[in-house]
């Protein structure tokens, strides 16, 4: 039998942290933080771990390693573009696994199946066969105009995100209200190492002239270098293509289309641009809005937008993975049960809140139609 224990991300939004006691290993799936900033898991008793695996390099993800220390400061697995996105000084190259975007790998003498996930450059999914089969996504999403998303194995107990609950909304219905509600001028606030390329891509085949900001544009540069099978093969040349044709001066103009880093206005040029809002520049923010973030102030006051642009699964999308997969045990990461109520209804008793659950082989794999 195999042990789950949500230490973290469970019942709302959540850093990320699942401990899986699995064939004599104990793994950690993410050790985050926020997205409310200092919120972190509580890792008090948990003991030492055998790897931390990450599913890719956002704070809530990947913004508690300072606390590996506790755990036994054991290995981290994850792939090599989400290492290049953290510090050496968090992780030392000592401590660094790399993994493959997809097939088969190694941890800690486990075999592990990976897939990309759709939701960050160099994003991707884990699942262990042994026990009936186990997938934790991470954040992920099937809907990205540039990263793939590689539809997982059958498993018996499955930690998905479901950061949306009940939105069932297409990203495609939602990149043309942006580019309309952008098109006279805009800054679309953006993670790093999120969304920006694919938003300033998207616009533009909208027919908007996009500007990116230094951040969005090097994640843009080493996309179109990827050798790593982040993004299919045909998307190196549209990047190019658009890096070639962008404007890189510094001159922001209120006119401007411009995709900026960080998301909520609270760094890089997004927040410089916050505080020459003053001059005319508008903004639309589509990401998660944590209490006390400039963003949340600007909409506060009814000085910006908020339009939805998903990363994350739809009610749909989620149905769809718990009916591929199969799986009799369903963890929901990172929305509360107030979010998800048509989720509850329909997946029943599938639907697992509890801290810590067990799982085995002997559990049959569910198909539902």
């Amino acid at each position: 039998m195999a042990e789950l224990t949500a230490i973290s991300g469970l019942g709302g939004k959540l850093p990320a942290a699942f401990l899986l006691e699995i064939s004599g290993r104990r793994l950690l799936f993410d050790l985050g933080e926020g997205p409310q900033p200092g919120v972190l898991p509580d890792m008090s008793g948990i003991g030492d771990v055998d790897a931390i695996c990450l599913s890719h390099a956002h704070m809530d993800h990947a913004g508690a390693l300072q606390l590996a220390a506790r755990i036994g400061n054991p290995p981290v697995y994850a792939t090599a573009a989400t290492l290049r996105q953290i510090p050496l000084g968090i992780i030392g190259s000592a401590r660094r696994r790399i993994l493959p975007a997809r097939g088969e790998a190694s941890i800690e003498g486990l075999v592990v199946t990976l897939g990309r996930s759709g939701h960050a450059p160099g994003g991707i999914w884990f699942h262990i066969a042994a026990d009936g089969g186990f997938l934790y996504t991470g954040d992920w999403s099937s809907e990205s105009t540039l990263l793939p998303f590689d539809p997982p194995p059958p498993a018996t107990c499955m930690v998905t995100d479901v950061s949306y609950g009940d939105r069932d909304s297409s990203l495609a219905n939602q990149i043309d209200i942006i580019a309309t509600a952008a098109a006279n001028g805009a800054v679309l606030p953006v993670p790093s190492g999120g969304r920006g390329p694919e938003m300033a891509l998207a616009l533009t085949q909208r027919g908007l002239t996009v500007r990116v900001c230094p951040q969005v544009r090097s994640e843009m540069e080493d996309l179109a270098a990827d050798t790593d099978d982040v993004i299919p093969p045909g998307q190196h040349r549209e990047l190019s293509d658009f890096l070639a044709g962008a404007a890189s001066s510094p001159d922001w103009q209120p006119g401007d289309v411009i995709v900026a880093a960080e998301a909520n206005g609270e760094a890089g040029l997004s927040a410089e641009l916050v505080s020459r809002r003053g001059d005319g520049f508008r903004f639309v923010f589509s990401s998660h809005v944590p209490a006390g973030t400039p963003a949340a102030g600007l909409l506060a006051a009814g000085k910006a937008r908020w339009l939805p642009w998903n990363v994350h699964p739809r009610l749909r999308d989620t149905l769809r993975l718990a009916h591929e997969t199969g799986a009799r045990h369903i963890v929901p990461a990172f929305a509360g049960p107030e979010d998800m109520a048509i989720l509850r209804k329909r997946l029943k008793n599938r639907l697992c809140m509890e801290r810590t659950l067990r799982f085995g082989p002997a559990e049959p794999i569910e198909k539902t139609g």
